[in-house]
């Protein structure tokens, strides 16, 4: 799919023609992935947080009470992700120099020891030492989203935290080269982000050969420097439900194999129905959060979020309720990347 391409369907809003998109969205997904649905247990280990992102409500310079788990909460969560059924468990967390590289080495390994489940490591960017001793511990993948593929707009949103860090690019080859199974995304509709952009991004995916593609809207928080942004695209692209189905759709077109979620983020512009339009234009997988419900408000990155006061045991039987309803079926096992198999297989041709 060319560049042009991506833009017209982009600009779309003819229902039928949508339609199109959807169907071709959900074939391909049926084609290369299957009907399964994964789950991903979701743990937001630590709010706290060392970057001036300019949307974000855990920013460092939020006002917010401030939590940071313990091993030993986290492992719990680790246990009912299992006991759930779940072949993945997601830390999550902000840029927390806290969680040190150690203690997170050591909490993989304990999670390895106890349970068969695949780990997800998104945690910012972290120095290569880091990254490596957490791969050598045991860690499957590891999510960095590059949020946009336009620099400068990049570095107005997320100003580094020193002038020699890497690049997120750089990291998400360094993650490649670990043998993480390796992950990134967008935010769609960022004041100043262009029809083009999002193109570019599509493009990006491709090129970076992701195996997991997380997309969501942009929701910046109330308080935070950008939240009253005026400055605009001259084509601005909207940070609607419907042009984030639409990244998701051509996302899925773009990387067939890659693993992508219905997120959180879509629930909250559509409680009723949000995840299951994401799963049926092209999604894959889901994150039911296992947050202890006594942090779970505390890590909002976005303003009201869905689901915070249901339980885990209460978003699983809701999820797979209405997974069920869809005729998809729960994902048994880890759920590895079809995009990282296919890679190696391909590798391993050469």
């Amino acid at each position: 799919m060319t560049i042009e391409e991506m833009i017209s369907w982009l600009r779309e809003d003819d229902e039928r023609a949508l339609e199109d998109l959807w169907r071709m969205a959900d074939d391909t997904r049926r084609r290369f992935v299957g009907g399964e649905v994964h789950l991903r247990g979701l743990v937001e280990v630590s709010n706290h947080c060392a970057r001036m992102c300019s949307y974000c409500g855990i920013r460092a310079p939020s006002r917010i009470q401030r939590y940071r788990m313990t091993r030993e909460e986290v492992l719990e969560c680790a246990r009912l992700a299992h006991s759930l059924g779940y072949g993945t468990v997601v830390l999550q967390a902000g840029e927390d120099p806290g969680l040190t590289g150690p203690l997170i080495s050591d909490i993989v390994r304990a999670i390895k020891a106890e349970t068969p489940l695949a780990i997800t490591l998104s945690l910012g960017e972290r120095t290569p030492d880091e990254l490596a001793g957490w791969r050598d511990a045991g860690a499957d993948r590891y999510l960095l989203r590059f949020e946009t593929s336009n620099e400068k707009l990049y570095q107005r949103i997320h100003p580094p935290s020193r002038q020699d860090s890497p690049s997120r690019l750089d990291l998400l080859a360094m993650l490649h080269d670990l043998g993480f199974e390796v992950g990134s995304g967008v935010m769609v509709g960022i004041p100043g982000q262009s029809y083009l952009d999002l193109a570019r991004d599509l493009e990006l995916f491709r090129e970076l050969d992701l195996h997991m593609i997380g997309l969501g809207p942009f929701l910046p928080h109330p308080g935070t420097p950008i939240f009253e942004e005026s400055e605009q695209a001259k084509d601005q692209a909207p940070a609607s439900e419907l042009m984030t189905y639409k990244m998701l759709a051509l996302a899925r077109l773009v990387c067939p194999r890659a693993n992508i979620p219905s997120t959180t983020a879509l629930s909250t512009l559509n409680l009723e129905k949000g995840r299951e339009l994401g799963l049926a234009r092209g999604a894959n997988i889901v994150m039911p959060n296992l947050t202890p419900t006594r942090y779970r408000a505390l890590y909002e990155i976005y303003p009201a979020k869905a689901a915070v006061r249901d339980t885990p045991e209460q978003c699983a039987a809701n999820l797979e309720k209405r997974i069920i309803a869809m005729g998809r079926t729960i994902g048994e096992g880890r759920g590895d990347s079809p995009a990282k198999l296919h890679h190696e297989k391909r590798e391993k041709n050469y």
